[in-house]
């Protein structure tokens, strides 16, 4: 799964796994205006899901108040060196991307 809107690393250290990832996404709110003073409509990120080996570690719900090119960094246990970890992102208008990467 490649995706050209999300960068992510998965590293492992003493059974820990150290994610972070960086999404491409205007992130509106619906509440600023543009130049020609109309409301540019809310469009932003409402789920972000993880998931390895088959068992999902992160689930978060997000609103407008997120700002562009959002960056997400987290850690679990439980992981090996070799596991997928699968990131998904869906926005607010329906579109939704993922990303996978090898736990190293």
């Amino acid at each position: 799964m490649a995706s050209n809107s999300i960068k992510i690393r998965a590293k492992l250290k003493e059974d820990v796994v150290t994610v972070k990832a960086l999404m491409t996404h205007p992130m509106e709110t619906g509440n600023r205006k543009d130049s020609k003073g109309e409301t540019i409509p809310a469009h932003f990120i409402q789920e972000i899901t993880c998931s390895s080996a088959g068992k999902e570690v992160l689930t978060a719900q997000w609103s407008g108040g997120i700002s562009k090119n959002p960056y997400i960094s987290f850690k679990y246990k439980g992981a090996a060196e070799g596991d997928e970890l699968t990131l998904t992102w869906v926005d607010n208008k329906g579109n939704s991307e993922s990303a996978a990467v090898t736990v190293s």
